[in-house]
């Protein structure tokens, strides 16, 4: 058994981008993952996908234009297969939560969507 700081370990962090599994749980993965910027489109086709802020504000968009806003201590399920992306506004840290090796499958702007808010954060 071990003991993980997450308040150390995301103090720690200076890059812009950086999504580090913390702990394998059954068949299931908990990671950490502290960034700026906007990450690409993408979606999980045999996972859903748990995020949970912890510091700062994170905006999700979805296929179809719709867009939630979550700040410190909320959170939200992303179904399975729901195509979405990710932009921090400012840094922002996260816990997520999803199967172990989950699937990430990138895909081009869904039509009605603005390509990019912000600049681009690099693939990890």
């Amino acid at each position: 058994m071990t003991v993980v700081d997450i308040r150390s370990e995301q103090a720690g962090i200076t890059d812009s981008y950086k999504n580090q599994v913390l702990f394998n749980i059954n068949q299931e993965c908990m990671r950490l993952s502290v960034f700026e910027g906007e990450y690409r489109w993408h979606y999980h086709p045999d996972s859903d996908e748990l995020f949970l802020v912890v510091a700062g504000e994170l905006q999700i968009d979805f296929e179809g234009g719709a867009r939630v806003t979550l700040t410190e201590w909320q959170s939200i399920v992303v179904p399975a297969g729901s195509v979405h992306r990710t932009c921090a506004i400012g840094r922002t840290v996260n816990i997520t939560f999803e199967k172990q090796g989950a699937q990430t499958v990138f895909v081009e702007s869904p039509p009605n969507q603005a390509t990019q808010r912000t600049a681009p954060r690099p693939d990890a």
